[in-house]
């Protein structure tokens, strides 16, 4: 392992199974891509709620990979303009620094973020400011060697002179499995996870949730992927309250994939808790 991930992507292969392109979060979604002549990359988002309401952002990004730099600016239907300016490799070689602003015009509200990455072998170390609100500062790293990796985050309020905020972990990442152990929340706040590539087509997720402070009970989550074939994979997952959560893409053309989800509350079938979604992504 030549540089370990960062704090949060500790348990990304899980995560990933578990949660990411299950479509049944939102009734529908689309999101068209496209690439102007002079490389900027426009990013149409919108998607619907199962509480009737709807959201978008319009997305312009400006690369200029020789120099490390990149500009991306949003607009979303909140009305929020936010601006992210990107140098990676600019300033020393393995930080990448981002300042991040956003401006309100209906409220006048401003916010403003500094964070910065730094990569090298064996070591990831993260920091965030938020210059406006606190303002606050958070720090996390991740130390690694022969795909054992171990890390520590925390957060301070310069304000209140008080450490707000700590997490630790531990884990081990191969490409064909992982596991890790995280203890966030300050310390109440227990997971443990477990993925397997089982072979090319199937990909396997576990994770298991504990709350001290909330009592002995343990949530726990299984997950399980299959590549249909080049084009297309399906999902399935469950957990302890029943829920149960399937989903399908499908790459229909180049540049065109569809994605179907679905939940059910198989404790409760004859109630309105079952949740249906579609995702429509476009590139050009």
């Amino acid at each position: 392992m030549a540089t370990p991930p960062a704090f949060s992507d500790i348990a990304k292969a899980a995560s990933d199974v578990l949660n990411k392109d299950f479509y049944h979060t939102n009734p529908a979604s689309l999101e068209v891509k496209s690439v102007a002549p002079n490389n900027v990359t426009f990013t149409v988002k919108g998607k619907s709620s199962h509480e009737g309401t709807t959201a978008g952002s319009l997305e312009a990004k400006y690369v200029d990979a020789p120099n490390g730099l990149s500009v991306t600016q949003g607009w979303t239907t909140a009305n929020s303009l936010d601006t992210k300016i990107e140098l990676d490799n600019n300033i020393a070689k393995g930080l990448k620094a981002e300042l991040l602003t956003q401006y309100l015009p209906a409220s006048q509200a401003k916010g403003a973020k500094l964070n910065l990455h730094f990569k090298q072998p064996h070591v990831h170390t993260r920091a965030f400011f938020d210059l406006l609100k606190g303002p606050t500062a958070s720090l996390d790293f991740v130390l690694g060697h022969e795909g054992i990796v171990a890390g520590a985050e925390g957060a301070y309020d310069v304000q209140k002179a008080a450490v707000t905020r700590y997490s630790a972990a531990l884990g081990y990442i191969s490409p064909q499995y992982s596991a890790a152990v995280t203890a966030s929340n300050n310390l109440t706040l227990f997971t443990a996870s477990y993925y397997h590539r089982v072979n090319s087509q199937v990909e396997a997720a576990a994770k298991a949730t504990w709350d001290s402070k909330a009592g002995s009970n343990v949530g726990l989550e299984v997950a399980a992927k299959y590549r249909l074939d080049p084009s297309s994979f399906a999902k399935a997952k469950i957990n302890d309250r029943g829920i149960v959560g399937v989903a399908y893409n499908v790459l229909l053309r180049p540049g065109v994939t569809l994605g179907l989800g679905a939940s059910f509350d198989s404790q409760n079938a004859n109630q309105a808790a079952h949740k249906v979604g579609a995702s429509f992504t476009f590139e050009g």
